[in-house]
């Protein structure tokens, strides 16, 4: 009998060369960011007006995923880090070959009233929801509110709302010259007009032929100041006249029109009810058009079309609809300079970004290298 000595030992492997080492940390950190960007806290900058002045153009804030709860992917196809396009291309960053269902994981918080909220916008059906454009507005009504808006004033269930500080008004301001005096009192006072060169609006013609004045947003304190200057003629409200949610009951197609016309304004809008999951809703051509989207596109049901103002599935009129989430009405606080809920209606649950918590860092594009950063908006909390 003979015993094979078997040799257990093995030879060493080759050390990793420097490309080897460079990739598989590259993989580690785009692994590591996306993680961290779909599940903790996310990095956006604020490019328009709808939200000023709470927020500014040229803020960078950082939103919070960790309070309302990280959703899962819809579209798992995408190239990291990217959202719709490529870097610095117009090519799509992802494929919608597979699209599954969403599920938000346990957060610290419940969306709230007055939260200022990054979210999908919900119209863009082009996309899928979760690449949809991100927007920044302020949750203004929660599920289960009725909303009313009168001179511009909020109310949520017959009450008064809460006041953002920030809140903005259009006017135009009479004048009597536009001169050096009125701008300077323009810059001193924050109005901002950032499309206009130097960022200060220009003198335009009013109503009756021979006087000018500006279109300008400002707060109310604003506001109060220049009616109390002697080169103020004047400061009348200004809003545009559209057409809004729900006589629209899908935005951007005129086709889909309330059989019952509404004509609220940007200031004078609703009661309007906020649809809540669980809710049983009676349909009937008064209200069909606050639900069309509802069902049609938020909550992926098959067959939906609208016709005479009434939602038909496969043929067959609806006459109710259980609501399988939470909905929410979105605003800027720039109330007349904002295209926002009062245009496309709710926002629903499963399109809700985060909470944005912090301004780490303000640059204002219309001032001079010196003066570009804002010092006294870094690291600030976002009320």
């Amino acid at each position: 009998m003979s015993l094979l000595k078997t040799d257990h030992t093995t030879a060493p492997q080759a050390p990793k060369t420097k490309s080897r080492e460079w990739a598989d940390s590259l993989i580690f950190a785009i692994v590591a960011a996306t993680l961290i960007r779909w599940a903790t806290f996310e990095a956006y900058t604020i490019p328009s007006p709808s939200m000023e002045a709470s927020l500014l153009v040229g803020d960078y804030l950082f939103v919070s995923k960790l309070h309302y709860g990280p959703i899962t992917p819809q579209t798992p196809l995408q190239v990291p880090l990217t959202h719709q396009t490529l870097w610095g291309t117009g090519l799509k960053s992802y494929s919608d070959l597979i699209q599954l269902p969403t599920f938000r994981l346990p957060g610290f918080s419940e969306i709230k009233r007055n939260d200022v909220v990054v979210f999908h916008v919900p119209h863009e059906s082009q996309y899928p929801a979760d690449l949809r454009t991100n927007y920044i507005k302020r949750c203004v009504a929660v599920a289960g509110d009725t909303l009313e808006i009168r001179d511009g004033k909020v109310f949520l269930n017959g009450k008064p709302g809460e006041t953002p500080p920030g809140l903005q008004t259009t006017y135009f301001m009479q004048v009597d010259s536009p001169n050096d005096e009125v701008l300077a009192a323009l810059r001193s006072q924050g109005v901002v007009e950032y499309e206009a060169p130097g960022g200060l609006p220009l003198a335009v013609p009013g109503p009756t032929p021979g006087t000018y004045g500006y279109t300008i947003s400002c707060t109310q304190a604003t506001a109060d100041y220049f009616k109390k200057q002697p080169y103020v003629k004047g400061l009348t409200v200004l809003q545009p006249q559209v057409q809004l949610f729900p006589d629209v009951a899908d935005f951007h197609n005129s086709m889909a029109l309330s059989a019952t016309p509404r004509n609220w304004s940007l200031d004078n809008y609703g009661p309007l009810p906020i649809p809540k999951k669980g809710q049983v809703i009676n349909l009937s051509p008064a209200n069909a058009a606050i639900y069309f989207k509802i069902v049609a596109r938020y909550e992926h049901n098959e067959g939906v079309t609208w016709q005479d103002g009434m939602i038909y599935q496969n043929g067959n009129m609806l006459t109710s609809y259980t609501i399988k989430q939470n909905y929410y009405m979105m605003m800027g606080d720039n109330r007349h300079n904002s295209e926002d809920s009062r245009f496309w209606g709710f926002v629903p649950e499963d399109h809700v970004v985060g909470k944005a918590v912090l301004i780490w860092l303000s640059m204002d594009p219309n001032a001079d290298f010196w003066h570009r950063i804002r010092w006294n908006r870094l690291f600030n909390i976002i009320h």
